[in-house]
């Protein structure tokens, strides 16, 4: 069960009235304290990314530290009352949205022992994610976990890959040290690699070039490798999407008779033996 969602029996009358505000986003009261903290988290955040210009942080420091300081106030008393409007606050403090609350006022804190810390602050951008919850986008959410089930199911293949692709790197990175010679940039074999990863990622800093016929004979190759290699991981990716896709729009219902699944959302008997499900 989700902490927030979590029901007010054994709450003080004002811990209701607390909860209804702070979590129950639905009714407007609540709708409107979420968009206020919303309004209040894009503000910090537009503040760091202000305070790091040199310009403005010569000129207009002392005030954005105070804003700094303002908004960790704010977040940090509104994470108190969210603990004890709550029947079970270690539930909402180790849940998703609890730890990115926590790290929303953490780094301030932290700044006073580690100089520079303040600028984690810009993770208060993840509290952007309750938008979804107030504004009732429950189909972006829906999305996202079928986007991460075909990523995490596609991560085995895509490690092999990966690993293949290095040992080729390291390979390639090798040959073109022996062809090149130090005056062209390919000073050791782990600069060699560095640029054949380059190369092969078609990214192509320019910092390091073969000079001979054999070596852009090599970079030729791997440039051309590396068009094939891009569209590897996609592919790998997209057929897990299209699994998940068609998954997802079957039902996980298993047949008492036969103890198969794969059934239509709809289905009212069983595909393969028939019996009423």
């Amino acid at each position: 069960m989700n902490p927030e969602t979590d029901n007010s029996k054994g709450l003080r009358p004002w811990q209701v009235q607390l909860h209804e505000l702070i979590y129950e986003s639905e009714k407007p009261a609540g709708k409107a304290f979420d968009v206020a903290l919303l309004a209040c988290i894009l503000a910090s955040i537009v503040v760091v990314m202000l305070d790091s210009v040199a310009t403005l942080h010569a000129r207009y420091g002392g005030f954005f530290y105070a804003l700094e300081w303002t908004f960790t106030g704010i977040f940090t008393l509104e994470y108190i009352l969210r603990l004890i409007c709550i029947r079970r606050p270690l539930r909402y403090t180790f849940s998703f949205l609890g730890i990115i609350d926590l790290l929303a006022i953490v780094p301030t804190y932290l700044s006073i022992l580690f100089v520079g810390a303040q600028s984690l602050m810009v993770l208060r951008a993840l509290r952007l994610l309750r938008i979804f919850r107030i504004f009732r986008l429950v189909h972006f959410i829906s999305e996202m976990r079928f986007l991460t089930v075909a990523i995490l199911n596609s991560l085995r293949k895509i490690s092999i890959f990966i690993l293949f692709v290095l040992t080729v790197v390291v390979i390639l990175g090798s040959v073109i040290y022996l062809v090149e010679d130090e005056s062209s940039g390919f000073t050791s074999i782990p600069q060699s690699v560095y640029w054949a990863i380059v190369t092969i990622t078609t990214v192509g800093y320019g910092d390091v070039a073969p000079a001979t016929t054999v070596g852009k004979l090599i970079a030729s190759f791997i440039m051309l490798l590396g068009y094939g290699i891009i569209a590897v991981p996609t592919g790998i990716v997209t057929t897990e999407m299209a699994l998940a896709a068609r998954n997802r729009t079957q039902s996980q219902q298993a047949c008492p008779s036969c103890g198969k699944e794969g059934h239509d959302q709809d289905a009212r008997f069983c595909k393969y033996c028939g019996h009423q499900l």
